[in-house]
């Protein structure tokens, strides 16, 4: 297995992408506040390159390949935001990049992928296994494999966004961090126990889609079925083995939100923020809502993981 990331690979991976990506806004609403009863700090990752946090580590692992893996090229598997991350990296640094992308993907993430001149393989993520298709087709033509998640460079890489959250507001009394695969929040938890180590530490992950929630109460990690929810960053069947073991040692709870609560949360994200978030971006903010007689008076951090979404989606759903 490599090597459990730390926070000083997090703050490695910081010196790496500075210059490259966004230091992302932090956002408040005093009329959120008055609602939830707590102060609300919002990492804006929709306004990252390619609109999602995961340019954070597509960039950090890109950028330590060697000549021979720089030449080969690399191969990745994503719905859509690590797709557009590595494939945007990739870019900058000149590498080639192929990108497995399930049949169902959102086409504006496959067009941006394809944009930022990736090569894009389709898959049917209800009936292959990506991880599978990805290694044999890694194999075969000689590329690097970089997973969305389960990688010691990615996991540093996401870890940089609660680094910048906390260098601006200082200590928090809780951090609530959307969970899919397990790398936004790990690195998340890299980075909060090092710079804030009283803070909680909280993941939301679908409700279709408890692996997580499963996991950390069992102590091993539990694999599903591909969970049915409009989530789509977050329609993993696992944790990775490096995440899971941060996440099991830093965080202190996994809680879900339904697709109704996510939607609710884009509504109030666009009305009173003015800001587009794709339903995996609300996670977190959609359990803030919930649990808000929990944090009354309380400094709470908010990850807002991404932005793409369909606008056809988007209106579709918080019009419905």
């Amino acid at each position: 297995m490599p090597t459990v990331p730390t926070f000083a690979d997090v703050q490695a991976a910081a010196d790496r992408i500075r210059g490259h990506a966004h230091r992302t806004p932090v956002l408040t609403s005093r009329r959120i506040d008055a609602e939830t009863g707590a102060q609300l700090y919002f990492k804006c990752e929709n306004f990252q390159r390619m609109g999602a946090f995961k340019f954070r580590g597509a960039f950090n692992a890109l950028s330590r390949f060697d000549d021979d893996q720089r030449r080969a090229g690399v191969l990745t598997y994503s719905s859509g935001n690590h797709a557009q991350g590595i494939a945007l990296a990739a870019n900058i640094l000149g590498i080639p990049a192929t990108i497995l992308m399930p049949d169902d993907a959102p086409e504006s993430k496959v067009a941006a992928t394809v944009g930022y001149g990736a090569s894009v393989v389709r898959f049917d993520r209800y009936g292959e296994d990506r991880e599978e298709i990805g290694r044999a087709l890694a194999a075969e033509k000689g590329l690097t494999l970089i997973p969305p998640y389960d990688h010691p460079d990615i996991i540093a890489g996401q870890g940089t966004a609660t680094m910048e959250l906390l260098e601006e507001t200082g200590e928090l009394d809780a951090l609530f961090v959307c969970l899919g695969g397990g790398g936004l929040l790990s690195g998340a938890a890299l980075a909060a126990r090092a710079m804030a180590p009283s803070c909680r530490i909280v993941g939301v992950e679908p409700e279709a889609g408890d692996d997580g929630v499963r996991s950390l109460r069992s102590g091993s990690i539990v694999h599903i079925d591909t969970p049915v929810t409009i989530a789509d960053g977050a329609q993993t069947q696992h944790l990775g083995v490096l995440t899971f073991e941060i996440i099991r040692r830093d965080v202190d709870d996994i809680v879900t939100a339904s697709d109704a609560e996510l939607v609710a949360a884009m509504r109030v994200f666009a009305s009173t923020m003015k800001i587009v978030v794709e339903p995996t971006g609300c996670l977190a903010f959609a359990a803030v809502r919930r649990l808000a007689p929990e944090l009354a008076g309380r400094r709470v951090g908010v990850i807002v993981s991404g932005g793409n979404v369909d606008l056809d989606r988007f209106a579709a759903l918080i019009t419905s």
